[in-house]
C-alpha cells in the first residue's frame, strides 16, 4: 500500500503508527495466550466436574448455583463495568495528557467512585445470600431437591463483590493500556475452582466447586488490585495546571443502568434457558451448560481482539478523532467475525467428535456425548450473533454516553427467545431451548447493526454487513468440508484433528478468495513487517 493509499484510508504510515501497531499487535497476542490459557483451565474445569459428576441432577444443582457467577462475570468483569468504565478513564487520562495533574484526574475518578460501587457490591451479594432458599426456586422451579442448590448458591453469591471489585481494576488498568492482569481474570479463577475440586470434591462434592468460585474471586481481585496499585502510584504527582478546575467526567446513573440492563438482558438468556431446562429429565441443563461452554470459546477468543482495542476506541473519541474510531469499529467487526465463524465451522463440522475427546469419560457416558453435540451444534447457529453483539455494545458506549438503544434491542431479542423455547421445549427438548437463543441474540445482533451508524460513531453499515457476508459463505462451505473429512474416519481424535484441518485448509481458501477482511493485502503487509523485523535484528546482532 502506498503513502497515498494510506491517506486515503485515513492511516498514519509515520513511526508512531508502526509503534501503535506493534504495540497493539503485542497486547493482542497477550490477551489471547492468556485467553486461551483461562479457557484451557475452564476446559479442564468442565472436564473434572463432568469426571466425577457426569451429567446429573447434582451438577443441575451446582450450574443453579453457577448461575451467579455467569451472571457476575457478563455484568462486571466481561462487560457491563467494563464498558462503562474504560471511556470514563479514558476521558481522565486525556485530562492528565493535556497537563491536569492536580488533583490528578485518575486518582480523584477513583476516590469518587470505588468506595460507592464497593458498598454497593458487598449489599447485593449480601442480599443473595441471605435470599438464597428464595431465589433458587425462581431461577429452577423444577429441581427435585433445591436445598443442595441452595447451599452453592450462598457460596458463589460473594462472587458479586469480588467480581465487582477485579472488574473495576480491570476498566482502570485497560484504559492505561495494561492487558496483562486483566487477561488473567479466567485463569485466576479456574485455578482457584480446580484446586478446590480436587482437593475437597470427595468431601463436599459440587459443594468445593462453589467453594472454588469464592475462592477464586478472593485471587482475582488481589491480582488486578496489586496491579493497579502500582499504576496508581507510579502516576505524576505535579502542580495543578491552568484548567486543573475542572472535573473528571462524573458516573451518571443512567449510563450505568443502560450498560448493567443490557448486560443483564443478553445473560437472561441463560436465565431462560435454566428455567426451562429445569422441567426437562435430568441432565438436561447440564447437556445446554456443557453445549454453550464449548460453543462460546470460539467468541471468546474472536472478542480478544475488541477488548483490546476498546480503549483505543474510547480514547480515540475522547480527543475527538472520530474517523478513527470508526475506521477501527469497522475493522474489528469484520475481524472478529472471520476468528468466530472459523471455530463455528469446525464446531458443526465436528461437534460430536468435540464432545467425545472432551468430555465422555467416568460417569459421562456415550449416550450424554450424543445429546450434548446435538445441542451444541444448534447453539452454534447463533455464535456470530454472540460474537458481534459482544463486539457492537462496545461501539454504543464508547464515547461514554448513556443509550437506551443496546437495552431495547436485547430486550426484543431475550423475548424472542422466551417466546420460542417455551414453544420449542415441549417438541425438541434441550435441542428446542439452544435454538430459541440462537434465534434470539441473532435477532438482537442484526438490531444492533441496524442502528450502529445513527446512534453511536457513524459506522458505514452497509459496507459492513457487505463484508460479513464473505466470511459467512467461507464458514458455509468450510463446515460442509469438514464434516465430510471428518466422517472418513471411525476414531473420534482421528475424525476431529482431520476434520478441523480440512475446515480450515478449506476456510483460508475461501477467505482468500472472497477478499474477506482484506486477506490479499494483510499477508504481504505480514510478509514485510516481518521481513522488516528480521533485517533490524540482523544489523543489531551485527
Amino acid at each position: 500500500m502506498t503513502t497515498t493509499e494510506a491517506t486515503a484510508r485515513g492511516t498514519d504510515t509515520g513511526p508512531s503508527s508502526a509503534a501503535s501497531g506493534r504495540f497493539l499487535a503485542k497486547a493482542t497476542l497477550l490477551t489471547t495466550a492468556l485467553s486461551v490459557a483461562g479457557a484451557g483451565l475452564g476446559l479442564v474445569r468442565d472436564q473434572i466436574l463432568a469426571h466425577f459428576f457426569g451429567a446429573s441432577g447434582e451438577t443441575d444443582a451446582l450450574l443453579v448455583a453457577w448461575t451467579l457467577p455467569d451472571l457476575a462475570g457478563a455484568l462486571l468483569t466481561e462487560g457491563g463495568v467494563v464498558i462503562v468504565l474504560v471511556p470514563v478513564f479514558s476521558v481522565a487520562l486525556a485530562r492528565r495528557a493535556r497537563g491536569v495533574l492536580s488533583p490528578d484526574p485518575v486518582r480523584e475518578l477513583i476516590a469518587s467512585s470505588l468506595p460507592r460501587l464497593g458498598l454497593a457490591f458487598a449489599a447485593v451479594a449480601a442480599v443473595f445470600i441471605a435470599g438464597a432458599p428464595q431465589l433458587v426456586p425462581v431461577l429452577a422451579p423444577g429441581l427435585p431437591d433445591p436445598s443442595l442448590a441452595v447451599d452453592c448458591t450462598r457460596l458463589t453469591a460473594t462472587c458479586v463483590l469480588t467480581f465487582g471489585l477485579a472488574g473495576y481494576c480491570s476498566a482502570a488498568l485497560q484504559a492505561h493500556r495494561s492487558f496483562l492482569a486483566p487477561a488473567t481474570i479466567s485463569l485466576t479463577s479456574n485455578s482457584a475452582i480446580i484446586v478446590t475440586m480436587l482437593a475437597l470434591g470427595g468431601h463436599w462434592g459440587v459443594r468445593s466447586a462453589a467453594l472454588g468460585v469464592a475462592l477464586g474471586g478472593c485471587l482475582m481481585v488481589t491480582v488486578q488490585a496489586l496491579s493497579l496499585r502500582r499504576r496508581i502510584t507510579d502516576g505524576p504527582r505535579q502542580p495543578a495546571s491552568a484548567d486543573a478546575g475542572e472535573s473528571v467526567r462524573p458516573l451518571t446513573f443512567t449510563l450505568v443502568a443502560t450498560v448493567l440492563l443490557f448486560a443483564l438482558c443478553r445473560h437472561s438468556q441463560v436465565l431462560v434457558e435454566r428455567y426451562f431446562g429445569s422441567g426437562l429429565p435430568a441432565g438436561a441443563v447440564s447437556y445446554l451448560n456443557y453445549a454453550q461452554k464449548i460453543g462460546q470459546y470460539p467468541m471468546v477468543l474472536a472478542l480478544t481482539l475488541a477488548i483490546v482495542t476498546y480503549p483505543l476506541v474510547a480514547q480515540a473519541i475522547a480527543e475527538g478523532d472520530m474517523r478513527r474510531a470508526r475506521d477501527r469499529i469497522e475493522r474489528d467487526l469484520v475481524l472478529v467475525s472471520c476468528v468466530a465463524l472459523l471455530g463455528a465451522a469446525a464446531i458443526v463440522a465436528c461437534a460430536p467428535q468435540i464432545v467425545h475427546v472432551l468430555f465422555q469419560r467416568g460417569a459421562f457416558t456415550a449416550e450424554d456425548t450424543e445429546a450434548t453435540a446435538a445441542v451444541l451444534r444448534v447453539y452454534t447457529l447463533g455464535l456470530l450473533g454472540h460474537t458481534l453483539v459482544g463486539a457492537l455494545v462496545r461501539s454504543y458506549f464508547s464515547a461514554g454516553r448513556a443509550t437506551w438503544y443496546p437495552v431495547g434491542a436485547m430486550t426484543v431479542g431475550m423475548v424472542a427467545t422466551a417466546v420460542i423455547g417455551a414453544w420449542a421445549v415441549g417438541p425438541w427438548g434441550a435441542c428446542g431451548i439452544a435454538a430459541a437463543n440462537a434465534v434470539g441474540i441473532t435477532l438482537t445482533a442484526l438490531l444492533l447493526l441496524h442502528g450502529l451508524g445513527r446512534r453511536s460513531v457513524a459506522v458505514r453499515v452497509r459496507r459492513v454487513v457487505t463484508e460479513l457476508a464473505k466470511p459467512v459463505g467461507a464458514a458455509v462451505g468450510a463446515a460442509g468440508a469438514g464434516f465430510v473429512c471428518a466422517q472418513s474416519f471411525t476414531s473420534p481424535p482421528a475424525a476431529l484433528t482431520v476434520g478441523c484441518l480440512g475446515v480450515t485448509v478449506v476456510y483460508l481458501l475461501l477467505v482468500w478468495v472472497l477478499d474477506a477482511a482484506g486477506a490479499r493485502s494483510l499477508a504481504p503487509c505480514a510478509f514485510l513487517t516481518i521481513r522488516r523485523s528480521l533485517t533490524r535484528r540482523q544489523k543489531h546482532g551485527h
